[in-house]
């Protein structure tokens, strides 16, 4: 189901991503949620999209995410 909010998405998502990516996860999240809509396999594919997304902004440096430098 699509996240309406930061607060809506899942716990673990908003303790490990800072707030901007959060907004990428759950934009990334809420169009592929539309675009997959007849894939039985929505649910794993949707979330995999929005961590791709994050993933082109950001990167895991040990435990935490930090913006990647252009």
């Amino acid at each position: 189901m699509p996240y309406a909010s930061n607060e809506a998405l899942p716990e673990r998502i908003r303790r490990t991503l800072p707030p901007h990516g959060q907004d990428i996860y759950r934009a990334a999240f809420n169009q592929a949620f539309v675009s997959y809509s007849s894939n039985p396999r929505r649910e794993e594919i949707v979330h995999r999209v929005a961590w791709a997304a994050v993933k082109k902004r950001y990167m895991k440096s040990q435990e935490r995410w930090v913006e990647r430098e252009t």
